[in-house]
């Protein structure tokens, strides 16, 4: 079944009006016919059962069937402070941090990342991040689409995660597999948690100095050396594992 999003202004008398985009994927991609049925999230933790009643101009209007409580949300609210990785890596990093349940992808521009942003491409990177967001929200069957940020200094990026119930730094110098367990150990579902990443190249100390200062954890997550977008998506695993209900 097709998942699809929208907001609570579109939802009125029994029926879901589908606006934007999804209308021509609807229309012409799928090309769905009256009757059939579609998910539909609200961002409120309810899905609605939908069927297609008719395509009415710009919109598509859905008739209600059934609503439920949504579950395929963590109760926790995860953060994943990425390194602005080189090349296209940053695609891959959104679309599998959504898969695997995080809330928010926040981009950081640290002292080792060398991507360097003009405004214009730093713009057009971030529309294209959401996108994906919203892509793989859909084809996971998230119940709401998790916001990437607009890219972050790390001071900056510091300074937001300071609303966070618990804050990880991965560090490749950390080395105590039992204080990392024992942190994780420490975590309960209903917590809001971020965890910083690297980029290519690491943290440097000052970073993770800075870091610790702010109330940061640092954590190991091996022996083995990750690549940056390896590393987050591994946090997020042991993450998601621990903080699902």
């Amino acid at each position: 079944m097709h998942h699809f999003f929208c907001v609570p202004e579109q939802i009125r008398d029994g029926e879901i009006f589908i606006q934007g985009p999804d209308v021509n994927h609807m229309r012409h991609v799928l090309r769905m016919k009256p009757g059939e049925q579609v998910s539909v999230y609200d961002g409120a933790y309810r899905e609605y059962l939908c069927s297609l009643a008719a395509f009415e101009g710009d919109q598509a209007r859905l008739k209600i069937e059934q609503v439920t409580e949504q579950k395929t949300e963590l109760a926790s609210r995860l953060v994943l402070f990425q390194g602005m990785p080189k090349g296209d890596k940053m695609d891959l990093i959104v679309q599998k941090a959504v898969e695997l349940g995080a809330a928010e992808i926040v981009p950081v521009m640290m002292k080792r990342t060398v991507v360097k942003l003009d405004e214009k491409k730093r713009a057009a990177r971030e529309k294209r991040w959401q996108a994906i967001a919203e892509s793989a929200a859909k084809q996971s069957g998230r119940g709401r689409i998790p916001l990437v940020h607009p890219v972050l200094s790390f001071s900056e990026a510091l300074s937001y995660a300071g609303e966070l119930d618990r804050l990880l730094i991965s560090y490749e110098r950390a080395e105590n597999m039992e204080q990392t367990r024992k942190l994780l150990g420490e975590l309960r579902s209903g917590m809001s948690v971020g965890v910083f990443i690297g980029p290519e190249g690491g943290l440097e100390e000052q970073e993770v100095t800075a870091a610790q200062e702010a109330g940061a954890a640092p954590i190991t997550l091996g022996r083995r050396i990750l690549r940056t977008e390896t590393a987050g998506l591994c946090a997020l695993s042991i993450l998601m594992f621990c903080l699902e209900e």
